[in-house]
Order: structure tokens, then sequence, then C-alpha cells
């Protein structure tokens, strides 16, 4: 039989699923790659792969996606990992320049700026801008770095009161029922494992590993997840053609 090629995050949140994949069964039934999340979009969009943990944004590019998992990268609350950086209140940053690895972290910022903080902002590829967006195990220990660290996932449950999603299980064409109930089960063993990772990971100062894993991030991909990924994605789609987006 021929592999379901599985494209994965590799950053530290998503080793829980990795550690699941690689000590079930299923490894056998797939043909396993790690990516940054911009490289996972890339890869089910041009299918060069059948399944990834994808930014939820992609599926905006993605008009045959379904998300065929009951986990989920997302917060309820902060997330420790996905931030605006600055020197400068939120209320006076005029430029901000976005984060290569992300779509969706991108796109989360610019709907705050524009619908929560009310900002009009010059949005930048790369140069110097009063503020930027930053996701994964590059932030560990930069809170402290900056004068202002805006956590994304936060202020977007001040501003819906709901959960995030940031990257779910999607994929680009049906895959068999009995695949994918063994690929959920490996993701479920590897969350019960966490404290294995844990143990594993280097030790540092600056950040707790311990509560990044089992509270920061939440892993199940619940009503009201989908409920946030309804309404990320509609106000994802305001932003195609205003200032703040070009």
């Amino acid at each position: 039989m021929e592999k379901v090629r599985v494209s994965a995050v590799s950053y530290t949140n998503t080793l829980p699923f990795i550690y699941g994949l690689q000590h079930s069964a299923v490894i056998d039934q797939i043909a396993l790659s790690l990516d940054v999340p911009s490289m996972c979009a890339h890869k089910l969009i041009h299918d060069e792969a059948d399944l990834g943990i994808v930014p939820v944004a992609a599926l905006l590019d993605l008009p045959n996606a379904e998300i065929i998992s009951d986990y989920c990268l997302g917060a309820t609350g902060a997330v420790n990992s996905v931030f605006i950086f600055s020197e400068k209140p939120i209320g006076e940053v005029d430029t901000i320049r976005l984060d290569s690895q992300s779509r969706t972290s991108n796109g989360l910022a610019q709907v705050l700026l524009r619908h929560y903080w009310k900002r009009d902002v010059t949005i930048l590829a790369e140069g110097a801008a009063d503020a930027y967006v930053e996701i994964g195990d590059r932030t560990f220990g930069k809170q402290q770095a900056h004068s202002y660290a805006y956590d994304l996932a936060l202020y977007w449950q001040k501003f819906t009161g709901l959960p995030f999603t940031f990257a779910a299980w999607v994929a680009n064409k049906p895959l068999q029922p009995s695949f994918v109930h063994a690929f959920n089960v490996a993701l479920s063993y590897g969350l019960a494992h966490r404290d294995v990772i844990i143990g594993q990971l280097p030790p540092r100062l600056d950040f707790d590993y311990r509560q990044y894993l089992m509270e920061h991030i939440d892993y199940q991909y619940n009503e009201e997840k989908k409920k946030a990924v309804t309404l990320f994605l509609k106000l994802m789609k305001t932003l195609d053609h205003a200032p703040i987006s070009s």
C-alpha cells in the first residue's frame, strides 16, 4: 500500500503528536516530514503531502480540505509562543513586520490590529518596524527581552470569548476511515505521554516546558474551536483588499 505523505510542524508544541506517530503502528503507513507551518500548508496546497498539521488560514486555499482529527494546536487563553513584540504600546504602533513561517499568526495579528485594537498600520514583510510577529520556539524566553509582548491567543479570547486554533490536521483528499482512526489513536497516545517528552527536553531557566505542553497548548479540537476557525476565516477574508493587509 502506498504510504500517506504526512507533513508535521517541527516545533516543540508538535512533539506529542510526533512521539505518538513514531511509537504507534501507524508509522508504517506514513511518510513523515517535519516542516515549518508555512511549508506544511505549501505541501498540502500543491499536493506534495496528503495530510498535514496545517495553519488554519491555509483552509482558504484548500477547497477540498477536510479536518480529520479531534486534535489540533490551539489555546484557550495565552499560548505563550505566538506574539507581537514591540518597544512601544500597541496603540502607538504604526508599522509591523510579519513572520514568514505562519500565515495564520500573521492573519491573527492583522485581525486583532484592525478589529480589536482599531489600528490602521503598515504591514511589512521585512525590514525595520515598530513591532513584529514571531511564533514558535524562537519566542521562548523573549517576553522579558521586549518592553511589550502581546500574546495573540490571549487577545483573541479577549476579543471573541473563544479559544483559538492555530493548526489542524487537514487532508486534501479522502483517506481510509481505518487509517484516520489509527492516526487519531497515535495522536492520543502521544498526548498521554507528554511527561516522557518533557523529561527528554533540555532544561531552560527562561521557559517552562511543562506548563507550555500541559497548560498553554490546548490540543482538543472541540466545538468552540470549530466556531473560532469559522469566525477567524470570515475575518481573514475582510483583510484581502484592505490597506492593513497590503
